[in-house]
């Protein structure tokens, strides 16, 4: 068996996703940035909410990690408003939050989050779940892709079937025609042959 040569590092790798990191701390987004770039993730840096909802506006994300607690627009307020957006209802958010009590991850869970973890956590951890979150908004996107299919073969069908049902009410119009036009000639026959 042979070796495999060693990854060409000019080679650009594919990222495993586009991770907007959101966070009112320069040392943390620097931190997060750093080691989400080491596992493969593309990530992009904003220091407050205003700035995020404008980055998911123009572009868009695999996940979203944000910080609860920042001056001016909090990472709550953020939230509701991209579960308020048909465009952004379904993006994956994780809450991250130095507040460790358990309303803090009630809060988040109930304005939408899809987890919540707290400050200071175990990054491995952070990573499990980033990794199990992407995961499932994939199988989630999977199966609304699978639905829209089934939408389209089942409107084709039903547009089908339709064409069918029309096709079927005109042969029994000419099938009843012919009837009467047989019937017709038979009475004809049958009175020129009295």
């Amino acid at each position: 068996m042979r070796d495999l040569p060693p990854p060409d590092p000019t080679t650009p790798r594919r990222a495993l996703g586009t991770i907007l990191v959101v966070d009112d701390s320069r040392t943390n987004l620097t931190v997060l940035g750093r080691r989400l770039g080491h596992l493969g993730y593309l990530t992009v840096l904003s220091d407050n909410g205003a700035e995020a909802l404008d980055l998911i506006a123009a572009r868009g994300f695999d996940l979203v990690l944000l910080d609860m607690v920042m001056p001016r627009l909090a990472g709550v307020q953020v939230l509701r408003e991209l579960r308020s957006n048909r465009d952004t209802i379904d993006l994956p958010v994780i809450m991250l939050t130095g507040r460790s009590d358990p309303a803090a991850a009630v809060e988040a869970l109930a304005a939408g989050a899809d987890d919540h973890v707290a400050k200071p956590f175990d990054f491995d951890v952070l990573a499990a779940r980033i990794a199990r979150t992407l995961a499932r908004a994939r199988r989630i996107a999977e199966l609304k892709r699978s639905n829209a299919n089934l939408d389209a073969r089942i409107a084709a069908r039903a547009v089908e079937l339709g064409e069918a049902k029309t096709q079927l009410a005109a042969t029994r119009a000419d099938r009843q025609r012919l009837v009467a036009s047989i019937q017709a000639l038979s009475d004809e026959v049958e009175r020129l042959s009295r």
